[in-house]
């Protein structure tokens, strides 16, 4: 594993600062996904159990999360961070580089005494007074995971489920590109402490709401072909989500199947919200989504990337399409 130069301590020691101090929020990223809420709530879990104060916040008030993810211990603490009034002793970001991604937690990160980062996001800034961010592990919670060991020796079943829940989310099941030897070597020291693989399975990836899967039928029947096949494209709109009743979180698996069909290389999904267009990207090889996620304003990982347009939806899909025909192609640094 390689930090980023920004890092500026180890694992270790942030086990120790946290142990020094009182009064911690853990506060992940907007509109949260499996490894950012399994981060959260596997270090809640670990300090905890040293008897420290701890409480974990959402940083978008009216995101609503995953009931996918109600299983994990702690998981009917969480409140939305403009909801917190108490003290803020440290200040944790997990799976969050930036202030800007902490939406309404940035009020409480300016009021702490202490911060830290823990991530694997790699950026320019840092927003922590200690700070370490991999970008080679496969998902915040192998971070987490170590520092939970740090704290604990033995991490609890509760710790180890949660890390586990957030290690399966981010790489697809074990799938993905950034499954690697070591993260599967940590995914059989959290099973060996009573994290149970089948039945986070059974919760996270078998459990999708009806208007989940109306909502992939829509997409799918939307989806383009382009570039002889190398690419996949479809779209959803604010009104699919408010006549089926769907919400965010239901249209998170979908660009899976995009990225499934025989010969695409890379998928994006685009999703309409308010005045604006979000966009995920993944790569089922190694071309780099996050070149042309960075070109949109955005950012992420290698195979898995996003960004945000302001402009209307069939707009949108017109331009993300002609930027996808480039990065396919091998010209990304073209995006504009």
């Amino acid at each position: 594993m390689a930090v980023t130069p920004q890092t500026n301590t180890t694992l270790a020691d942030i086990a120790r600062a946290l142990m020094e101090r009182d009064d911690i929020v853990i506060c992940g990223h907007v509109s949260p996904d499996g490894d950012c809420l399994g981060s959260q709530l596997a270090l809640m879990n670990a300090l905890r159990a040293k008897g420290k104060r701890v409480a974990c916040v959402l940083a978008d008030a009216e995101y609503s999360v995953d009931e996918a993810f109600s299983f994990l211990p702690g998981f009917d603490e969480l409140l939305p961070a403009a909801a917190y009034d108490g003290p803020v002793g440290v200040f944790v970001g997990v799976d969050v580089p930036t202030v800007e991604r902490i939406g309404e937690g940035a009020s409480l990160h300016a009021r702490a005494e202490f911060r830290i980062t823990i991530d694997h996001h790699a950026v320019d800034t840092t927003m922590a007074d200690l700070v370490y961010v991999d970008p080679d592990a496969a998902a915040a919670a192998l971070l987490v995971w170590e520092v939970a060991k740090h704290l604990m020796g033995e991490p609890s079943a509760a710790v180890a489920q949660c890390a586990y829940t957030g290690l399966a989310s981010d790489t697809g099941r074990f799938q993905y590109q950034n499954t690697d030897a070591a993260c599967l070597q940590e995914a059989a020291g959290m099973v060996a402490a009573g994290a149970d693989p089948a039945f986070v399975a059974r919760e996270v990836f078998q459990n999708r709401r009806l208007a989940s899967v109306q909502l992939e039928g829509r997409a799918i029947d939307r989806m383009m072909l382009f570039a002889d096949g190398q690419a996949a494209l479809s779209w959803l709109s604010r009104s699919d989500f408010e006549e089926l009743g769907a919400t965010k979180a239901d249209a998170e698996p979908i660009i899976n199947i995009l990225r499934s069909v025989r010969g695409v290389r890379v998928a994006c999904m685009l999703r309409e919200q308010d005045d604006a267009v979000r966009g995920s990207f993944r790569a089922k090889d190694d071309t780099d989504v996050s070149v042309t996620a960075r070109a949109f304003g955005g950012g992420g990982h290698k195979a898995a990337a996003g960004f945000t347009l302001e402009l209307p939806l069939e707009q949108a899909v017109e331009t993300v399409a002609a930027a996808m025909e480039k990065l396919v192609s091998g010209d990304p640094e073209s995006v504009a």
